[in-house]
């Protein structure tokens, strides 16, 4: 008996059909390919960077906080200790942060050396407000900073681990996007042969965008923040694409705000002060640039120090943080020039209430600052610049306010130089002013 024949139009349909399963072979291994590795960028953006990033700045601020104890154990000055709890916070703060990253017990050693030093430093914090100095810095040299000097290194090794982690992932994302690559290849080539321009369409696609993917990846990973991807659209290659822009974005700022904020109040800068004015003044919104500024401040430097100093400017970019937070807009901005110089971004209806309270709650802590001595009456005597002897009255605080509605090009330079004119006029005043400037379209 012959064997049967196909005819040609089964042929043809058999031909269609091995193309249908082998393109959908192709499409289907894809989309499993690009799926895993947009899971994968998404879990370099979301847990893997910010948890090297937190656990640099948790060293930081137990460096900072070590910092503290040490010149409170030196100066033996109980006033201190809420600058500790203030560093305590921020660390507590890191650690919160910290412990919402799945690290699947990568983060354990640290977390139970930290567990250690905070029941250590209840008994420090015992001694401390005992004020029984011997003991307390008898205990710190023991205690605290050996565990100090285990966690710092735990946390070193932690980031050598994050970073191997990173390192293999990235060696991982871009094997494995060369592998995909190359299967996907094989299986089009076999599956699309009779329609050669739709194949070799498709894999110059997957290859410039695995390309530019992988060399992204390598740049990223060495700090190259402003390495163009070049992909755009709605598939798997865009959405990849906008992952890692959003990554690049995240790390960049995040970048700039520990390069720029002030080490002292953890403010932001001028830097990130100017961006945010510059957007402000785009935008055409009104808005209040409000400047504080503190009197007599390098006279009190030169008579108290310059921890007593510091300690100042510290408080007071607190106290203005909180007034803000009671009294201001959510997207109000508060930055740190330097020095005892501040700036507050709010809309021009808050701005007085917010320049009275920062005057009246300064005005409260100003006593605090001075020996008993100089607070009774109310002045004490130094040099001024030109080198003469005078009388220098309590530190008072002068703000400067200027509206941009009041203003018929607001520009920085423009709110500058008005700000510098206000503050002039102002630190002629006897005590803690602030002056609005209400003249209109200058």
């Amino acid at each position: 008996m012959a064997s049967p024949r196909f005819s040609v139009a089964q042929k043809i349909a058999a031909g269609y059909l091995l193309i249908v399963v082998f393109c959908l072979a192709a499409i289907i291994y894809a989309l499993m390919a690009l799926s895993s590795l947009t899971q994968r960028s998404e879990q370099l953006v979301i847990h893997e960077f910010p948890a090297m990033v937190l656990a640099r700045d948790l060293s930081q601020s137990l460096l900072d906080q070590e910092r503290l104890e040490k010149q409170l154990l030196i100066l033996r000055d109980a006033s201190m200790i809420p600058l500790i709890d203030t560093r305590q916070e921020e660390s507590a703060l890191i650690r919160s942060r910290m412990s919402e990253i799945p690290l699947h017990g990568r983060f354990d050693q640290v977390e139970n050396l930290l567990t250690a030093l905070d029941e250590a430093r209840i008994q420090e914090r015992t001694l401390l407000e005992e004020q029984q100095w011997a003991e307390a810095e008898q205990y710190s040299a023991q205690v605290i900073t050996p565990l100090n000097d285990q966690i710092l290194e735990a946390l070193h090794r932690f980031r050598l681990r994050q970073e191997k982690l990173l390192d293999e992932t990235l060696y991982r994302f871009s094997k494995d996007s060369g592998k995909a690559y190359s299967l996907t290849f094989i299986l089009a080539f076999v599956g699309i042969g009779l329609a050669a321009l739709v194949a070799v369409r498709i894999m110059l696609k997957i290859h410039r965008s695995f390309s530019r993917l992988t060399q992204a990846t390598k740049a990223i990973a060495a700090g190259s923040f402003d390495y163009p991807i070049g992909l755009d659209g709605q598939d798997e290659f865009g959405r990849l694409a906008r992952d890692f822009a959003e990554m690049k974005q995240k790390l960049s700022e995040l970048q700039t705000l520990n390069l720029d904020a002030n080490p002292l109040t953890r403010l932001p800068g001028n830097l990130t002060i100017d961006r945010e004015l510059e957007n402000r003044i785009e935008s055409g919104q009104p808005f209040a640039h409000i400047y504080v500024d503190l009197d007599y401040f390098k006279a009190y430097n030169d008579r108290y120090g310059y921890q007593a100093g510091s300690d100042i400017i510290s408080r007071v970019g607190i106290m203005v943080s909180d007034i803000v937070a009671r009294l201001g807009n959510p997207r109000d901005m508060i930055g740190h020039i330097g020095g005892d110089d501040y700036v507050v971004l709010s809309t021009p209806d808050r701005a007085i209430p917010l320049a009275s309270e920062m005057i009246r709650e300064f005005d409260a802590m100003v006593p605090d600052f001075y020996s008993e001595e100089d607070r009774n009456v109310g002045y004490f005597k130094g040099h001024d610049r030109y080198g003469e002897e005078r009388e220098f009255p309590l530190l008072s605080m002068s703000i400067a306010i200027v509206c941009s509605e009041n203003l018929r090009n607001p520009s920085a330079e423009a709110i500058g130089r008005e700000c510098a004119k206000m503050k002039e006029y102002l630190k002629k005043l006897p005590g803690s002013n602030y002056l609005i400037d209400r003249r209109e379209k200058r």
